[in-house]
């Protein structure tokens, strides 16, 4: 079937309403499962599948509300998407392309609900193309800065005009003839740099991009794969660690099949429940390991768990494998800054691991967290200490003491439309001595959809409570 016109959150198509669910103390946890498509390649098949000439086929892509708002986008862009079942019965999405420069004016506003990596990329994408578009979300969404990519992008000729604070709503104005650039970004974020990057695939010659150290490299992987000229590696007189990718614009891009891996932020939520909850062992089938998203197992393992990498192989470019988790007795540590952007929607997981291992483990050079969908620095402090756990935030670090969270009465948590802050914690009901709930399970949705159902069927017990089903 073709992408359906409108999807939940849509204004026309108002958000399911909000379901507290109730995370109570688990069994064990045992089974096998797989987990979503990763949500940063599955942005990134369906943009370079409508910038490609022809049929780009998708398997395993993420279908939360994130990415279905940038399948909405391509399509209103005027690439052709849609989803039908494969031979194996198993869902395919089609990207009949574009080719570069090939992209329409869309007709209405693009609304990209919670996803920030959409509306980061699309930004890019959108400022070399010469009409105007404009550019919202929902109000986690809105409150989210742009200006760090806004700053860029100006330089290739584009234009943007925000709402107060360099927010969305954004009206963008593409250049008619976008300038290739050289950019030396200040921080290391995967958003900017792809946004960037995205931009220059449509400039004549050479576009890089350097950052203080290397994020996340969907996008360099991608555009290799779809046959972009790409060169990465150090950057020369920028610091130790400082990270350099450039690519040769204008390139004649072809369809091609993508088999997207599972998602290891997702995968990190039914990790780390299996290492706190006792006599727990899970296998967890093709999970994306790309060395720059990694940096919670190395943590993890740091602090003495039990997870094991079983046989890696490579899709689509990309490094994937099965993982193998046994309850563990973690031990507090301390986790470097410089680790911070290969984990950095991992954090709140890892405060939860952290509340129930020996000692303190203080993570720090998590500055970024404040400006994600909601400031997960503030809430994790706020929320764990609720909970019953020892937590403190000193400048851009979290200290968290270790020690089951005490108290035996249900807490609530606020999710304010924060899909990992509502996992989170209904992983930390499933160890502790007092149930957790979260005040809107639907936010999850955004990027796990299944979770709950998923979990149950490990052994955990989550339950709505309306007592109705939760998905």
């Amino acid at each position: 079937m073709s992408v359906p016109a409108h999807i939940p959150g849509d204004p026309a198509h108002p958000a399911a309403a909000a379901r507290v669910a109730v995370s109570a103390r688990a069994g064990r946890l045992s089974g096998e499962a797989t987990v979503p498509g990763d949500k940063s390649i599955s942005h990134r098949a369906l943009i370079m599948g409508a910038l490609s000439v022809g049929k780009t086929a998708i398997t395993g892509l993420l279908t939360g509300d994130d990415v279905l708002r940038t399948a909405h986008t391509m399509a209103a862009l005027g690439a052709g998407v849609e989803e039908a079942a494969g031979p194996d019965g198993k869902s395919v999405w089609t990207v009949q392309g574009r080719g570069i420069g090939g992209l329409s004016a869309p007709q209405d506003v693009l609304d990209m609900g919670n996803s920030g990596t959409g509306a980061r990329l699309i930004s890019g994408l959108l400022s070399a193309y010469p009409f105007t578009s404009v550019l919202t979300g929902d109000a986690s969404l809105r409150r989210r800065p742009m200006d760090r990519i806004i700053k860029p992008l100006s330089a290739t000729g584009a234009k943007f005009n925000t709402s107060e604070g360099g927010r969305l709503p954004m009206t963008i104005t593409g250049a008619s003839l976008p300038l290739p650039l050289a950019y030396d970004s200040p921080v290391a974020s995967a958003q900017v740099k792809s946004a960037v990057l995205l931009a220059g695939l449509h400039a004549p010659g050479l576009t890089t991009v350097t950052e203080p150290s290397a994020s996340r490299d969907h996008t360099e992987r991608m555009f290799r794969y779809f046959g972009v000229e790409v060169e990465v590696g150090p950057a020369p007189g920028m610091g130790a660690g400082a990270y350099k990718a450039s690519i040769i614009g204008q390139p004649e891009l072809t369809g091609r099949p993508v088999t997207v891996p599972g998602d290891p932020s997702s995968a990190a939520f039914l990790v780390v429940a299996a290492l706190i909850v006792p006599g727990s062992h899970l296998i967890i089938r093709n999970v994306g390991v790309n060395p720059l998203r990694t940096g919670l197992f190395t943590t993890l393992q740091e602090m003495g768990a039990d997870v094991a990498f079983l046989n890696p192989r490579e899709e689509a470019g990309e490094p994937v494998a099965d993982l193998e988790i046994k309850s563990s007795a973690l031990k507090g540590i301390v986790v470097p800054a410089a680790r911070a952007p290969s984990m950095i929607d991992e954090y709140p997981i890892l405060a939860v691991a952290a509340a129930f291992a020996e000692g303190e483990t203080r993570m720090e050079g998590l500055g970024e967290l404040r400006v994600k969908e909601s400031d997960r620095l503030t809430v994790m402090e706020k929320n764990l200490a609720a909970c019953g756990v020892s937590a403190r935030v000193s400048g851009d670090a979290l200290i968290v003491r270790g020690g089951a969270p005490e108290g035996n009465t249900t807490v609530t948590i606020p999710v304010n439309l924060d899909h990992r802050i509502a996992m989170s914690f209904l992983v930390l009901g499933m160890a502790g001595n007092r149930p957790i709930a979260v005040d809107d399970s639907s936010a999850i949705g955004t990027s796990f959809p299944g979770f709950i159902p998923l979990m149950n069927g490990l052994g955990a017990s989550i339950t709505a409570a309306d007592g109705q089903e939760l998905s």
